[in-house]
């Protein structure tokens, strides 16, 4: 079902037709913040909205609607269990709102937990027994648990309130198909239709039903009015694809997916389909390209793989195509077929023993499974099982035998063309990348960069200083001893040319400063700032060095120095080529695979070229320079124990050293002293994450997407999906 499209529907009707009871003046206006915010909502500017409803949520905390309008955004941003969870408190302090109960069973749907999504409905229901989307979402969630005749009673009830409901009718019929019965869907979907002959969905479904029972012709006819009326609806464009495709239109097959490509470039589905299409007509360059970008998408997409393999064959790149059959073997162990085409490649590469313990391993393997499937077993890449019991079997689904489900990861069905997700739609109306559907952007894992105490940040969207709070940099600012004002930031800002110049000319003006008085703290101070953000390392370092001889107290010099310091590090090791050592990057490809860098900061492999003493020198080195910056920021602890960036960046440290359980320790403490550090819940959420502690690493993740981190919604879709 186009469950993203039922969901907007009732979400804008909400928007127009909802009138909650507004609170009064409080010392934030919470009206007029609440108003933004739902504006920022109706745009779907979630990030932004769900600023704000905080901003709400912290001055009445025992309100209702921010949590029920917060909740809406993160749904909208995918953010599933973080939605439940504000609609929870919705209903805690306020159980009569109607639309808390609609939206949480929503969530709960997203999440399979059908029959608590069901129980929301039923309570909704008992207020609004003839509300729409009420009954359509039951119906849907039944579908889910495959209990198609409560779902048809569910419809059946809606159509007995709503005759003239077209999407009621749309629906039924596709419960119908899904139950198998197509005379019946069929029937619904004409009805649809006399209702409403301009609803996309409609044409679109009974497309399906056509497809399924290979009336292509009928299912092309369908399709090119849905994409008449909806002309950016992608998987029109895919499912028109393959209806060309079993038409034996391989000039148009090839126009839809491109118009797929032109419509979002890196589109999977597309990728995929047109990289299949492009190898069958010999382009094997452009279907390289295609696949290579599939695989970008989705790391663990073992078809778009081994049919890389296939074409690294073709083109002769041997030692590519075993790489890309050694990922897929690892993954599907019993694929007596990759085996023999390995053994194929090695023996073109005269590996001739290669070749040879492949050939007999897979024969070997064949004659054992061909026993296996002669008990009844079932086969598959992934092993050896017993057969479904009768009623487990999967429902009926739309691919032929030219044509898979996504969800089918047979791997033996390599080479069949992807039949569009509607679970899968993609929306990329906004460029912008805190806006619209942000979780969909493709994010590089890195942990948030280390905070430094400086001038300039990059400009956000809501101004962050008010959460970053900190006495002792308020409390120097106060001094007003240096020209402009301190802030802690971990996105600094490039520098203008006016910047450049003003920098410059501070510094010579605070030379001539200590000069008349070596003992000038402050000049020593707003030099070696200067020096800082003009990015002159060593000559900052000697500055917060004699600032700390002068006055063993000055937090802010330990401080910088540390944050200093580990940028020469960092300048160091990429000179040296060794650029794992400092790296912070997560490269979560699944759910089950997430990995950091190979090599750790302490101990990396000596280069090539490096005797043992060259080697043993580096390292020494790099451990002096690291021992210094921690010892730098556990004085900086010592001194203030509430400066919380000082333990943000000793946690970064340690999960580049992968010491992750005492990384841990040190978000704890930031987030003990500031629990609205959202970097410090991003950072422990991926470090969890990372450790195997799943459920806590999402709801960090959710924490700090909540407090405006826009990257924690990509990585929650990327670990909740199926």
């Amino acid at each position: 079902m186009q469950y993203r499209a039922l969901k907007r529907i009732v979400f804008l009707f909400f928007l127009f037709c909802a009138g909650f009871a507004l609170p009064v003046q409080s010392q934030i206006n919470t009206n007029r913040v609440l108003a933004i915010g739902k504006n920022a909502l109706y745009f779907e500017d979630y990030v932004l909205s769900i600023q704000y409803f905080n901003q709400v949520i912290r001055s009445k905390p025992y309100l209702a609607e921010p949590y029920l309008y917060r909740a809406i955004a993160k749904l909208s941003l995918d953010d599933y269990k973080g939605a439940e969870d504000d609609l929870t408190f919705c209903i805690e302090r306020n159980p009569f709102l109607f639309y808390a109960y609609l939206y949480r069973g929503i969530a709960r749907q997203y999440q399979n937990d059908y029959a608590n999504a069901i129980e929301d409905y039923n309570k909704g229901l008992e207020s609004r027994p003839e509300d729409r989307q009420m009954l359509i979402n039951k119906g849907i969630a039944y579908v889910q648990k495959k209990d198609y005749d409560s779902a048809l009673v569910a419809m059946d009830r809606l159509i007995k309130y709503q005759p003239k409901f077209t999407e009621a009718y749309v629906t039924r019929g596709s419960i119908h198909a899904e139950k198998g019965d197509t005379t019946q869907a069929l029937v619904d979907y004409t009805k649809a239709l006399e209702l409403n002959k301009y609803y996309a969905p409609t044409y679109g479904q009974r497309a399906l039903l056509y497809y399924q029972q290979q009336k292509y012709q009928d299912a092309l006819s369908d399709l090119n009015e849905a994409i008449r009326l909806e002309p950016k609806q992608i998987g029109y464009y895919i499912n028109r694809g393959l209806a060309r495709y079993n038409l034996n239109d391989l000039r148009g097959t090839m126009s839809d997916f491109d118009a797929v490509v032109n419509l979002d470039s890196r589109n999977t589905v597309a990728r995929y389909n047109r990289g299949l299409l492009r190898a069958q007509v010999g382009d094997s360059q452009g279907a390289i390209e295609d696949f290579n970008i599939a695989i970008s998408n989705e790391p663990d997409n073992f078809m778009a793989i081994y049919n890389r393999a296939i074409l690294n064959n073709e083109t002769r790149n041997y030692r590519n195509a075993v790489s890309d059959l050694d990922r897929v073997l690892e993954e599907y162990p019993y694929f007596v077929m990759g085996y023999y085409f390995r053994s194929e490649i090695k023996r073109e590469m005269r590996d001739a023993k290669g070749a040879d313990t492949d050939y007999w391993y897979a024969y070997n393997m064949e004659q054992t499974l061909r026993k296996e499937k002669e008990k009844g077993k079932v086969i598959t890449g992934k092993g050896v099982f017993d057969p479904p019991a009768p009623g487990e079997e999967d429902a009926i689904g739309f691919e032929d035998e030219k044509t898979r489900e996504r969800s089918d990861q047979n791997i033996e069905k390599f080479n069949r063309l992807v039949v569009y997700d509607k679970e899968e739609e993609i929306k990329s109306s906004y460029k912008n990348e805190i806006r619209g559907r942000v979780q969909d952007k493709h994010v590089k894992v890195d942990l948030m960069p280390q905070f430094v105490i400086t001038y300039y940040e990059k400009p956000e969207v809501i101004d962050q200083t008010a959460s970053r709070y900190n006495k002792t940099i308020s409390d120097y600012n106060a001094k007003q001893a240096l020209k402009l004002k301190l802030k802690a930031v971990n996105e600094e800002a490039a520098l203008t040319d006016q910047q450049v110049d003003l920098h410059f000319k501070s510094i010579d003006d605070y030379s001539l400063a200590i000069d008349r008085n070596s003992d000038n703290i402050d000049a020593y101070f707003g030099r070696a700032m200067d020096f800082m953000v003009l990015q002159d390392l060593s000559e900052a370092i000697d500055d917060f060095g004699k600032i700390i001889k002068l006055d063993p107290n000055f937090i802010l010099a330990y401080f910088n120095r540390a944050v200093v310091r580990y940028k020469q590090v960092q300048i160091e090791n990429y000179d040296s080529n060794d650029n794992d050592a400092n790296n912070l990057t997560l490269n979560i490809q699944t759910k089950k695979n997430i990995q950091l860098p190979s090599q750790s900061v302490i101990n990396t492999p000596i280069k090539s070229g490096m005797d043992n003493t060259q080697g043993g020198v580096i390292d020494n080195k790099r451990k002096f320079d690291y021992d210094q910056i921690m010892r730098d920021y556990a004085t900086v602890i010592e001194l203030d124990p509430n400066f919380i960036y000082a333990y943000f960046n000793r946690g970064n440290i340690r999960c580049a050293q992968k010491d992750f359980r005492t990384a841990l320790i040190d978000y704890d403490e930031a987030i003990k002293r500031n629990p609205d550090f959202a970097e410090a819940y991003f950072n422990r959420g991926l470090t969890r994450l990372y450790i195997g502690d799943t459920n806590q690493g999402i709801a960090d993740l959710s924490k700090a997407g909540e407090l405006g981190i826009v990257d924690a919604y990509s990585i929650i879709k990327k670990m909740t999906a199926d």
